[in-house]
């Protein structure tokens, strides 16, 4: 496939830049040649996410790694297409040597996203437009604009997670190509193509191209920057877990007046489900569910807080009159916690009806603390469920199984599981990981031991044996995974530069 956009002609290697890496950022000179160019990157970046990735759509998905590879090849990158096992979605891998470098960095992140089916896009999903900030949306003919105002955004699915990653990546190379400046390092790229659906191959393809993908320090190029706006770095992420339940009533819909004081309610069953493992303050009601919690460190206190109070201002800008848990919203991220994703039962609106239905569900997703395990979460939650009266099946259950137990429940548990990960602090790595990054921004980086999302990394970095360091360029209001996902103009400009200068202002 033909690569067009900012970088046409770019066939050159970067490892065949002239010139001595200098001691200062290259900041300033990127910026500049961004702002020559930043109408071509927007439309490299709009042309990137017109390819749908719906992560499941693997025909899809391979589109976007062939467009991608050709993307690393036109740059001077030796690339290969990994795989678990055939039939699984792709990884883009590249290399670029840099003579001399002593240090191999590897930058990940991943370029498959989220479903599409929510209602409500200010434009389609795969169109992506400029517009202005939600709820007004007001759409921007950028390309007739002068100089592009930072604050627009690009409405698109994956705009802001995570192709903006990679579209950073690509045009801090080619900035770089243009000012004439050298990586201090030599660079691999890897982008992951299945994290949406959990990464489940992703395990198997890190150890099966372990060779190929050693290097001194992993940084992983996905999810938002802090609230305040300034620029953050992280240490892991929380695990994962999820399950679904269906409670069961009568084999077929009855007449609430006539059965209402006498059946029982599958729609009251769930309520009384979910009710029995959390409260709404948070609380997980499970005995001795946070016990593997790793304790929190005097460095970890100190890091959270260090990072500015935004707490006031989110709750203006989410309508929120109260939140759960602590006060502040980072001090949460090392605890587990128990979400219910969605409950069903019953019909509303026109399809409502005065009966009790058959059946009703919900669905949880737990956030695992570092330390703790999927299968001993597995165990706490189901001999829980057992203690409350419940029989737990993994099938519809039938007749005589209905009979004999009054308090049926079908729990079916995610694929796609993962453990916490967290990395060292104060490692050589993350210190000039950070020290980069606070010469290209101008004042120290923020530092979170990890951050509350989730992602299979912990077995990578395990197999890997690197440091992991998240360098986060996305806005936070950015609606990850769900409608109208956005990136700013600002957010995806200056990740180029943070990116710039982590290519060739990176030595320890």
């Amino acid at each position: 496939m033909a690569w067009r956009g900012v970088a046409a002609g770019v066939g050159v290697a970067l490892a065949l830049m002239g010139g001595v890496a200098q001691a200062e950022s290259p900041a300033a000179k990127v910026r500049a040649w961004r702002q020559a160019n930043e109408k071509a990157i927007v439309g490299d970046f709009i042309k990137l996410l017109s390819m749908p990735n719906v992560a499941t759509n693997v025909p899809d998905i391979e589109a976007n790694a062939a467009y991608l590879q050709a993307q690393l090849k036109a740059r001077g990158f030796a690339t290969q297409l990994l795989t678990a096992e055939p039939g699984t979605p792709p990884s883009v891998f590249g290399e670029l040597k840099t003579p001399g470098a002593r240090r191999t960095v590897v930058f990940y992140a991943h370029y498959d996203g989220q479903p599409i089916g929510q209602k409500g896009w200010v434009t389609p999903p795969f169109q992506p437009a400029v517009r202005t900030a939600l709820p007004e949306a007001k759409a921007i003919d950028w390309q007739a604009a002068g100089a592009l105002d930072p604050a627009w955004r690009v409405y698109a699915r994956s705009a802001g997670d995570d192709k903006g990653s990679v579209q950073a990546m690509l045009s801090a190379l080619d900035a770089l190509k243009a000012i004439g400046r050298k990586p201090t390092v030599n660079i691999k790229i890897l982008w992951e193509g299945e994290e949406e659906q959990g990464s489940p191959h992703f395990a198997a393809l890190v150890t099966k191209h372990k060779e190929t993908l050693k290097g001194d320090v992993l940084i992983m190029g996905d999810g938002p920057m802090h609230q305040s706006g300034k620029q953050m770095i992280n240490f892991g992420n929380r695990g994962i877990v999820g399950f679904k339940t269906t409670v069961y009533g009568p084999l077929k819909p009855l007449h609430d007046g006539h059965y209402g004081s006498w059946a029982p309610s599958p729609t009251v069953m769930i309520a009384s489900l979910v009710t029995s493992l959390r409260t709404d303050d948070g609380k997980i009601l499970i005995p001795g569910f946070a016990d593997e919690v790793s304790p929190v460190s005097e460095a970890e206190k100190a890091a959270l807080a260090a990072l500015p109070p935004i707490e006031p201002e989110l709750k203006q800008a989410m309508g929120l009159g109260r939140n759960i848990g602590g006060p502040r919203l980072a001090d949460g991220y090392l605890a587990p916690t128990l979400n219910v994703r969605a409950i069903h039962g019953g019909d509303t609106g026109p399809d409502a009806a005065n009966a009790i239905s058959t059946e009703a569900e919900a669905s949880f997703d737990i956030r695992l603390a570092p330390g703790m395990t999927p299968a001993v979460v597995h165990r706490k939650v189901e001999d829980y469920l057992k203690g409350q009266g419940w029989t737990i099946v993994r099938d519809t259950p039938d007749l005589a199984t209905r009979l004999a137990n009054p308090k049926i429940v079908r729990l079916n548990w995610d694929e796609g599981e993962s453990t916490a990960t967290k990395t060292a602090m104060d490692g050589p790595a993350a210190a000039a990981v950070a020290a980069s990054i606070g010469r290209t921004v101008g004042y120290p980086v923020l530092k979170l031991p990890i951050v509350g999302a989730s992602s299979g990394m912990a077995e990578i970095v395990g197999t890997l044996q690197a440091p992991m360091v998240g360098v986060s360029i996305a806005n936070y209001d950015d609606n990850q995974h769900a409608v109208n996902e956005n990136l700013t103009l600002g957010a995806l400009f200056g990740g180029i530069e943070v990116y710039a200068g982590l290519l060739s202002d990176l030595t320890w």
